[in-house]
C-alpha cells in the first residue's frame, strides 16, 4: 500500500506565493507520473501540473508561467511552487501518483487534499 501526504496549503493574499509538498511512502518500487490536481467548489477536479519520472512536465494553461512542479525521486516527493496567486486558484489541491510496487502491481494513489485559499 502507498500513502501520499500533502502539506503547505493555507491562506494567502492575491499576488502571494505558496509551496505545496507531497511525500509518498509505502511499498514503492517506482513512481511514474506525479501530479497535482485541484477542485474548486462546484467544479470538477482538474489537472494543474504533472511530472513524469523522465522529467516530462505538463501544466494547465492558466498556471503556466506562475506554477512550477518539481520532484525529488530520492525522497519520493513532488512539489508545486505557486506564485502570483489569484482568487481563481482557490481550491482543494490533491496530490496524485502512479506507482508500481514490489509485487509489480500498478496503482493510482491520491492524497487527502490540502486547502489553498487566495483572499484579501
Amino acid at each position: 500500500q502507498v500513502a501520499l501526504v500533502e502539506s503547505g496549503g493555507g491562506l494567502v493574499q492575491p499576488g502571494g506565493s505558496l509551496r505545496l509538498s507531497c511525500a509518498a511512502s509505502g511499498s514503492i518500487f517506482i513512481i511514474y507520473t506525479m501530479g497535482w490536481y485541484r477542485q474548486a467548489p462546484g467544479k470538477q477536479r482538474e489537472l494543474v501540473a504533472s511530472i513524469s519520472n523522465d522529467g516530462s512536465i505538463k501544466y494547465e494553461d492558466s498556471v503556466k508561467g506562475r506554477f512550477t512542479i518539481s520532484r525529488d525521486n530520492a525522497k519520493n516527493t513532488v512539489y508545486l511552487q505557486m506564485k502570483r496567486l489569484n482568487t481563481e486558484d482557490t481550491a482543494v489541491y490533491y496530490c496524485n501518483a502512479d506507482v508500481q510496487d514490489y509485487s509489480s502491481d500498478y496503482g493510482e494513489y491520491w492524497g487527502q487534499g490540502t486547502q489553498v485559499t487566495v483572499s484579501s
